[in-house]
């Protein structure tokens, strides 16, 4: 079977996350070239894998619209999910931002900000194909329920990888660690991370999702 070619919107869409990727990574290479400090090398990696789940998305979605039957979508939208908090951990790297000798912050801010952009882009632009899978197969209304579920998931998932530096792969190859995830999910700080951080993602998603209907209906 021969793919189908490229629309135009989708060309532009993934030439413009690959040069807003780049510039990130330019930005952190050059910092680096600047300052011979690492404080920030560790992006790049984060950023690769806010990747995973955007490609995934498409595979998915791609697979929907051929005709795929359900069940073989399962496990992607699984491995998705999985993945997705990867998109939006970046954002809590601000937690980098110091004071440094020899650049100044206003700079940093700048290095953090377009790799957490960049993240946050790639993960609204997945769930935004996930949720429009899912809006064709069960309704709008679950597929709003499922995509503020899975921003909850998401939140839920950046504290676990931020506060106690879990992986996403960490659940395939150490599933013993889910027996601990009973006494974390009533810890404080991770309910009040989880609370914080789903309002925010929540709120943004929803200005993303205008913005993409609003494209939609303008071409019709």
């Amino acid at each position: 079977m021969v793919a189908a070619p490229l629309s135009t919107r989708r060309r532009a869409i993934y030439a413009a996350l690959a040069l807003l990727s780049l510039f990130s990574v330019a930005l952190i290479a050059t910092r680096y070239v600047y300052s011979r400090e690492e404080l920030f090398i560790e992006l790049i990696w984060n950023l690769f894998l806010a990747w995973i789940p955007f490609g995934l998305s498409i595979v998915l979605y791609d697979r929907h619209r051929a005709g795929a039957r359900l069940v073989s979508l399962v496990p992607l939208a699984a491995l998705w999910l999985l993945f997705l908090p990867n998109a939006l951990y970046i954002i809590t790297d601000f937690k980098h931002l110091v004071p440094s000798p020899v650049v100044p912050i206003w700079v940093d801010i700048v290095v953090i900000a377009g790799p957490a952009w960049t993240g946050m882009l790639l993960g609204f632009l997945s769930l935004y194909l996930v949720q429009s899978v899912l809006r064709q197969l069960a309704g709008p209304r679950v597929a709003w329920v499922a995509a503020v579920a899975v921003l909850g998931l998401s939140s839920f998932g950046i504290y676990l990888g931020r506060i106690l530096r879990w992986n996403s792969w960490d659940v395939i190859a150490n599933p013993r660690i889910l027996s601990d995830l009973g006494s974390i999910v009533v810890d404080p700080r991770a309910i009040a991370m989880t609370v914080l951080l789903s309002g925010f993602l929540t709120a943004s998603y929803l200005v993303v999702y205008a913005f993409m209907r609003f494209e939609v209906v303008e071409e019709r």
